[in-house]
């Protein structure tokens, strides 16, 4: 594993990554299979000089220029496989298909890419069938997303649906085809009834962990939704 904190934010012009860097980091660790970049400037680093033996990439406050993750230069990951995006403006729909149609990702972490769109997700999504962990977090997404999930993420073992402000029980709904979900967390916003969760949880027979956020359901509801739910560890967060 590798850390590294760029200076995006600050006034020094230093540069702490460069093409030539990470293609030396390329030769010389082989066994690097995870790289965490923050506040880092990567408009001027080539795709292709990404280290290609890694297995997990995260990018937290990063500018990325529009040509990351496509063409023949995705071919540079060939063993990603763990994907996390924080806050970083400039990642896409264009950028989100790029990468799931070059890598077989099992896990993928969107936090803050407000550019990512209901259609992103139904281009992207006949490519991520292997997802086993999905964080959708600060996205501008909504139904249509959700049908795209429920359709082609099967495998999905966890689940992050959170600050999505468009979803309604008819999104929700869609999620009950995902018969291997272990765990769901998901914020609750006035267009999701107390009834919609409970039949969700209840169509998936692997659940074991539900997390509420932002619900402000009566102490009647909350208990009714823990008694319908025996299996399942209940919790509620702000």
């Amino acid at each position: 594993t590798l850390r590294l904190r760029g200076a995006l934010h600050s006034s020094s012009k230093r540069r702490i990554l460069s093409p030539a860097l990470l293609a030396a980091l390329g030769k010389r660790c082989p066994q690097l299979h995870r790289l965490c970049l923050t506040e880092t400037d990567l408009r001027s680093i080539p795709y292709e000089n990404v280290p290609p033996s890694l297995r997990a990439l995260e990018l937290s406050h990063c500018e990325i220029p529009a040509a990351w993750f496509c063409g023949s230069a995705a071919r540079a990951l060939p063993q990603l496989q763990h994907l996390v995006i924080r806050n970083v403006p400039a990642f896409s729909d264009r950028h989100l298909l790029n990468v799931s149609s070059q890598s077989s990702l099992k896990t993928l972490s969107l936090c803050g890419t407000y550019r990512v769109t209901d259609m992103g997700i139904q281009r992207a999504a006949p490519h991520l069938e292997e997802l086993e962990h999905l964080v959708l977090r600060h996205c501008v997404i909504g139904d249509s997303a959700m049908g795209f999930i429920g359709r082609h993420m099967k495998h999905l073992r966890f689940l992050e649906i959170s600050d999505t402000y468009s979803l309604t029980n008819a999104g929700l709904a869609c999620l009950a085809s995902l018969k291997c979900l272990e765990t769901l967390c998901l914020d609750v916003c006035d267009k999701i009834s107390p009834g919609a969760v409970i039949a969700l949880c209840q169509a998936l027979p692997q659940l074991r962990n539900l997390k509420l956020g932002g619900a402000c359901f009566e102490d009647a509801v909350i208990d009714k939704i823990q008694a319908s739910l025996p299996h399942c560890s209940f919790s509620l967060t702000p």
